[in-house]
C-alpha cells in the first residue's frame, strides 16, 4: 500500500513542468551566508552582498553570470557558473509544454524567490513578460533551481543555486526591489551572429543584441519597454551613440566573416545542453544504467551535444555530427510522453532528498552514498546537495573525466579537495 502511495505521489509531482511544490517547508537551506570565498572575491572587486545584482545566462554556452553593482554605480562581472542542464532548442518559448528555455528580458521580485522548492532552491525567472504576452505565449513557472534536470529551466545543481540564491537574497534584502535576469540564446559575437544568419530567429536576437550592447556599453541595468512586439531600451544621447557605433562595427565584423567564407548553420540538439566540464566527466563513465542514475532530463541529450547542420556554397545541408561520444548509448532512453519526476526519491544521483540543516549530518551518515558520488569516487561536488555551506573558492564545476571502475564493486567516497575543482568556467 505505502509503495503504491509513493508511486501515486511521484506521478502527480511529474504532471508539472518546473513547477515548485513547496515540498521542504521547515528547511534554512535557504539562510545559508554566501560562500567565504565569494565575499572575499566581492571585497576584490570592489561590492558588498549589499549591492544589487543582474543576471545574464546564455543557452549555447550554458553558462550564468552574476553581475554585481559596485560603488561607481556601474555593474561588473563577479561570477560565472555553468548551467548543468537546460532543455529544447535555441530560441523563445512560445507554450506551455514546448521545453523551451525563455529568452528575453525579465525581472525577478522578493516574492519570486522560492526557498521551498522542490528543487533544492529556486527563483521564477518571471516568463511570460510583456513582450512574450503581446505574442499570446503562455506557460509559467520557469525557474532558476537545483539538481541537474530541466523541463523549461536552468538547472545549476544544489551547490552552485545555493550561492545563487544567498547572493540574489542578500541583494533583495538589502532594498533591490528586483533585479534583472537577461536570457540569451548565445553569447553575442559576430562569431555567432554569422553562423546564425539563416535562423528563423534571427530578427529577435538581433532585437536581443541591441539589448546586450546597450548593457554592454552603459554597465547599467537596462531600462526596457515593449513597443510593436519588440523591446526597446531607454537610454540617454551619449550611451545610443555609442551602441550604434558598436553595432556597425560588429555589423561589418559578420560581412568579414561571411566575405570569408563562415558558413551558416543551425544547431540541433536532442533536448537542450548541459556544459562541457559536465559532459567531459560523465563521457567516460561506461555501464551506467538508468536505474542508478535516475531520469535526467532524457540522458540521451546529456550524452552528447548538438547536431551542427551547415550550408555548403551550392546551398546543400550538410550534417556534421557531435564530436562527443554517445557514453550513455546503452542507457534506455526516458519516453517523450513521459514527464520527469519531481519527486526528491525519484531523482536518484541528481538531488538528495532535502533535510533541514540541522539534520543534514544525521542524514548524510544514514543514508546510502548517492550513485553519481561512486562513479566520480573521490570528487563529491559534481551534483553536491549537502545542506552545508560551499567551501571551494571558485564557481563549482564538473570535474575531469574519470575512468569507469573496471568492476562493480563500489568505491568508498572521499571528500574531493578544494585543489580538485576543474575551473572550467572561472570566475572573474
Amino acid at each position: 500500500m505505502m509503495k503504491r502511495f509513493a508511486l501515486a505521489a511521484s506521478l502527480v509531482l511529474a504532471l508539472a513542468a518546473c513547477q515548485d511544490d513547496q515540498l521542504s517547508r521547515g528547511s534554512t537551506r535557504h539562510l545559508v551566508p554566501i560562500p567565504p570565498a565569494t565575499m572575499a572575491l566581492m571585497s576584490t572587486k570592489g561590492m558588498s552582498k549589499a549591492d544589487p545584482i543582474l543576471i545574464r545566462a546564455y543557452k549555447k554556452e550554458s553558462e550564468l553570470e552574476i553581475w554585481k553593482r559596485g560603488s561607481n554605480g556601474k555593474y561588473a562581472l563577479l561570477k560565472t557558473y555553468p548551467v548543468c542542464r537546460w532543455s529544447g532548442q535555441l530560441g523563445p518559448k512560445t507554450r506551455e509544454g514546448d521545453r523551451q528555455v525563455p529568452e528575453g528580458f525579465y525581472s525577478v521580485t522578493p516574492a519570486q524567490m522560492n526557498p521551498n522548492s522542490a528543487f533544492y532552491l529556486s527563483f521564477d525567472t518571471g516568463y511570460p513578460n510583456a513582450y512574450d504576452r503581446s505574442f499570446g505565449r503562455n506557460g509559467g513557472d520557469i525557474m532558476v533551481h537545483g539538481a541537474c534536470s530541466s523541463r523549461g529551466c536552468f538547472a545549476m545543481t544544489d551547490q552552485n543555486i545555493a550561492e545563487i540564491y544567498a547572493i540574489a537574497r542578500e541583494a533583495l534584502g538589502a532594498g533591490q526591489r528586483s533585479f534583472q535576469f537577461q536570457s540569451y540564446p548565445f553569447r553575442m559575437t559576430a562569431e555567432n551572429l554569422a553562423k546564425h544568419r539563416l535562423d528563423p530567429n534571427i530578427g529577435f536576437w538581433k532585437n536581443l543584441k541591441e539589448g546586450s550592447d546597450t548593457f554592454d556599453v552603459s554597465k547599467e541595468e537596462l531600462r526596457v519597454a515593449v513597443a510593436n512586439k519588440r523591446y526597446v531600451f531607454n537610454a540617454d544621447d551619449s550611451t545610443m551613440a555609442a551602441v550604434t557605433q558598436k553595432q556597425r562595427h560588429d555589423e561589418q565584423e559578420v560581412a568579414d566573416l561571411v566575405a570569408k567564407g563562415e558558413k551558416p548553420i543551425k544547431l540541433v540538439y536532442n533536448d537542450g545542453d548541459t556544459h562541457e566540464s559536465f559532459r567531459a566527466a560523465l563521457a567516460s563513465v561506461s555501464g551506467v544504467s538508468d536505474s542508478k542514475l535516475g531520469f535526467v532530463s532524457r540522458t540521451e541529450g546529456i550524452s552528447s551535444g548538438p547536431q551542427q547542420i551547415a550550408l555548403d556554397d551550392s546551398g546543400r545541408e550538410k550534417i556534421d555530427t557531435p564530436s562527443t561520444a554517445l557514453a550513455f548509448a546503452s542507457m534506455k532512453e526516458v519516453p517523450a510522453s513521459q514527464p520527469e519526476p519531481r519527486q526528491a526519491a525519484s531523482r536518484v544521483a541528481v538531488t538528495q532528498q532535502t533535510a533541514p540543516v540541522a539534520t543534514a549530518a544525521a542524514a548524510a551518515s544514514s543514508q546510502e552514498t548517492p550513485f553519481y558520488k561512486k562513479m566520480f569516487s573521490g570528487v563529491t561536488d559534481l551534483f553536491s546537495t549537502s545542506d552545508a555551506q560551499p567551501v571551494a573558492e571558485t564557481v563549482q564545476v564538473a570535474p575531469a573525466p574519470l575512468k569507469a571502475a573496471p568492476t562493480a564493486k563500489v568505491v568508498p567516497q572521499k571528500r574531493a579537495q578544494g585543489s580538485t575543482a576543474v575551473n572550467v568556467a572561472a570566475a572573474n
